[in-house]
Order: structure tokens, then sequence, then C-alpha cells
């Protein structure tokens, strides 16, 4: 039901890197945050691209995606993407960031259950919050 995948930019090149099992301990150092440059709900990703972007998605197109994109991550860490169902966590999912710039997502299987409101809230390592994403689920 779950999937994660990993997206790193490195100057003008995209490549995709499965981040199963991928454990970084390193953080990101205090003065020098990270930077959200994009994060946007799509019904899927492709060529390490967000496709089809939208804040309401039918069950019918089978999953739904959340990507984030940072450009400025100056050492190897992580974040989180915590999914809400009608306010009550649904999964949180680690992913991991890499030097210079980093673009990563995280996708959920729908089912019928899950129509209603939703929201994934990206958050760093302590918990800051980056942006919360509000969708809903519909037929």
């Amino acid at each position: 039901m779950l999937k994660k995948v990993i997206c790193g930019l490195i100057g003008l090149s995209l490549f995709a890197v499965p981040a199963f099992g991928l454990e970084q301990k390193t953080k990101q150092a205090t003065n020098d945050p990270l930077r959200l440059a994009a994060a946007m709900m799509c019904e899927r990703v492709k060529s390490c691209s967000p496709d089809r972007q939208a804040v309401v998605f039918s069950t019918e197109i089978g999953e739904v995606s959340c990507f984030t994109t940072f450009d400025k991550v100056t050492h190897s860490t992580f974040i989180f993407h915590k999914w809400y169902k009608r306010d009550r966590i649904s999964t949180k999912i680690r992913l991991n960031l890499k030097p210079p710039q980093w673009s990563t997502f995280s996708s959920i299987r729908l089912r019928e259950a899950d129509k209603g409101p939703w929201r994934v809230e990206i958050t760093d390592s302590q918990g800051k919050i980056f942006k919360i994403l509000r969708f809903s689920i519909t037929d």
C-alpha cells in the first residue's frame, strides 16, 4: 500500500534512487537550515517530476503522491511526510535528502474507505513543519 522513492537533483542531471533500507544519521546544521523550494500533491511522479498536480483526487486513479524539492541541503539528512486522514495520522514516511539539492516523494494507494479530507505535513527531523498540503479523495 505504501511506496517511497527518492529522486536526487545534482547539477543538471536527474536520477531516481530507491530509498528502502537507507538510514542517514547526519543531521542538518542548525545554523544552515533546509529550504523547501516546492511541495505539491499529484497523481503520480513520472521521471522524477510531479505529474497531474491537483487538490481533489478520485479513488479511481489508484494512488496519490506528495512531491517535495529542497534546494538548500548542506548535509545528508532526512525529512518526514506525515499523512493524515480526517486529522488522524495514517502513515509517517522518512525520506532522505542529500546535498546540494534533492527531490523526493511518497505515495499512498487509494481505496474506497479513503474518501474525505486529507493533509500531508512535511517536517524536518525535529518536527519543524515546512508546509502542510491539504487535499481530498472523492469517487
